[in-house]
């Protein structure tokens, strides 16, 4: 360092930090004193700084910057801001390069900035702005992004199409087994996915079980449906997770830019409304969008409209179904089976709007609706069939397994003060799903003497064994093990374990949808099945109107007669709606 750093007259800027606090006097320093200050400041800067001379030699480095490999040799670009990268110790820098005169001497400085972890706190903003958690795939911003870029590449000319995929059954997967393998499922899904399509196309996750593929280019209808068809293909073969054998499908609906819309939300739309159609009609199916399907979503939301009307305005009535005793004609108990009765007069089956119910999350309206309605109409079905007679009602397995739902359920059903004369028919998933039903809702329903059913038995997930497991009051046979029962040995079998079983543990056995004469006479003659429910012996009948039961083939018998079966049988080919 010169000696003229020593400058005997004061500067103005030196002269206030002369006096430290309480007005102590600073010590001077030497010009030896400021070189090594300097020096020790230039070396411990966290900024590497080198200077070199016009041929590229070095003049003077700190210590960052010889730590730095490349820096200290030679200057490494023009321009300013340029990213230098140390392989070596995976680290990013930002460099900058200046001109300098000094001493007639042309220098470069140069100054290096580590960004290693503001690079990495900006690579992981965007990670989680634009992908998925989970799977990895692009997210739905993303994927919007690459929509919208896509969309101003094509507006010359081009084709690419949007394919929107929904996992079938999720719900019940994660039920079955539990959340983390259902996301272990997403993402052994996504993979196989990723594993199907080319580098020009584009996957992302925008929601749970939902996916979205930009296919891109898709030149041709006939290819584009060949594709997704494989790809259907490939995701119907068994998934292996955790010791899981898990079969599952997908509904895919597709639309084409331009054919379907020349923007990301008309195409979004679309490909939406394809892939509820492909859903409803048959699941694992693709479908491709046409003008129709519009038409199919608009009558959807006017029925979803009517439908929450129709709960508010209680626009809905019990039909009862009996169960027989073919051994002595008599009527042992009524399934209630809801029905919806609208301002003109229509009434709709179950199957029109249960499922839709479900949905949108209305289906607890509509269970306590039955209940009340089924409470309502016990007085006459007393008159009718007499006080011993059983009412059966219908709980969705999710229901049946919340707390929440059931508590204030069974009180009401407590409140009636025959709590025993009611049957609460489940499905099997209520048995085998990871939920409470066994373990906090049985106790509940012992309790209070409430009587349980498995409904449809034989269509789910369990086996035969689950009936040793649980302890039920009844089991309902599917009837599709029951229809043409004397013409299906392979049936025959199946039904004549379940009631070995059953007579085993003291379970009743019931036979659902007998309808022809040929079906009882094989359950008489070949089974010791002694109960059954179907349209050989009544359909549904709304007990509160004589009329409209004698209507509906039922004759009802005063208090103090015999509970006898209907004398009228029809032998339609129609079956009643479960519900």
């Amino acid at each position: 360092m010169n000696s003229e750093y020593e400058d005997d007259k004061p500067h103005a800027s030196n002269a206030s930090s002369k006096e430290g606090r309480g007005g102590d006097a600073l010590p001077k320093l030497t010009a030896r004193e400021k070189y090594v200050l300097f020096e020790s400041i230039f070396n411990t800067l966290p900024i590497g700084i080198a200077v070199h001379d016009d041929q590229g030699r070095l003049v003077l480095a700190n210590d960052t910057a010889a730590n730095i490999n490349g820096l200290a040799q030679t200057p490494s670009s023009d321009s300013n801001n340029a990213a230098m990268n140390d392989k070596k110790e995976q680290r990013t820098f930002d460099t900058s390069h200046r001109s300098l005169h000094v001493l007639d001497r042309q220098l470069r400085l140069s100054t290096l900035v580590d960004t290693t972890e503001r690079k990495q706190f900006e690579s992981e903003l965007t990670r989680r702005a634009y992908f998925d958690e989970l799977t990895g795939l692009a997210n739905r911003a993303l994927l919007q992004k690459k929509i919208e870029e896509t969309l101003q590449s094509k507006e010359a000319n081009g084709r690419f199409a949007l394919a929107f995929f929904d996992l079938d059954n999720f719900k019940h997967i994660n039920d079955f087994y539990n959340h983390a393998i259902g996301d272990a499922l997403l993402v052994a899904l996504a993979r196989r996915i990723s594993n199907c399509i080319r580098a020009s196309d584009t996957l992302a996750r925008i929601s749970g079980d939902e996916f979205v593929l930009i296919v891109d280019p898709a030149d041709d209808d006939q290819k584009i449906r060949a594709f997704i068809n494989g790809i259907l293909d490939h995701l119907k073969r068994p998934f292996y997770i955790e010791d899981h054998e898990i079969f599952t499908s997908a509904s895919i609906g597709v639309s084409i830019y331009p054919d379907h819309g020349t923007s990301y939300e008309t195409l979004r739309r679309n490909a939406d409304s394809a892939m509820y159609q492909a859903k409803h009609s048959s699941k694992g199916n693709a479908a491709i969008y046409d003008p129709g399907m519009g038409r199919d979503i608009a009558n959807r939301m006017e029925l979803e409209q009517r439908l929450r009307v129709a709960i508010r305005d209680r626009h809905f009535r019990c039909a009862f179904q009996p169960k027989v005793d073919i051994q002595s004609q008599q009527v042992i108990g009524l399934e209630a089976l809801i029905r919806w009765c609208d301002d003109a007069g229509v009434i709709s089956p179950p199957g029109d709007f249960i499922g839709l119910a479900v949905e949108l999350g209305l289906i607890d309206a509509i269970t306590h609706l039955v209940l009340a309605e089924s409470i309502k109409a016990m007085d006459k079905i007393d008159d009718a069939f007499g006080r011993d007679v059983t009412i059966s009602i219908n709980i969705a397995a999710k229901q049946a397994c919340e707390i929440e739902f059931m508590n204030p359920f069974v009180q009401s059903l407590k409140d009636t003060g025959r709590p025993e004369r009611f049957i609460l028919e489940v499905t099997e998933d209520a048995f085998v799903a990871a939920g409470q039903f066994q373990t906090r809702i049985m106790p509940i329903l012992r309790d209070a003497g409430v009587r349980v059913s498995i409904d449809d038995f034989g269509t789910g997930y369990s086996s035969l064994s689950v009936l040793a497991d649980i302890a039920v009051d009844e089991v309902k046979i599917d009837r599709s093990f029951i229809t043409a029962i004397h013409q299906r040995p392979r049936n025959q079998s199946i039904l004549k374990a379940i009631e070995s079983l059953g007579h085993a543990l003291g379970i009743t056995v019931i036979a659902e949808g007998v309808e022809t004469f040929e079906e009882l006479a094989f359950l008489q003659a070949a089974t010791r099945i002694r109960y059954v429910q179907g349209y050989y012996f009544a359909k549904p009948f709304f007990i509160e109107n004589e009329r409209q039961s004698a209507s509906a083939g039922v004759e009802l018998r005063p208090a103090e007669s015999s509970r006898t079966a209907p004398n009228v049988r029809t032998r339609s080919s129609s079956r009643a709606s479960r519900w």
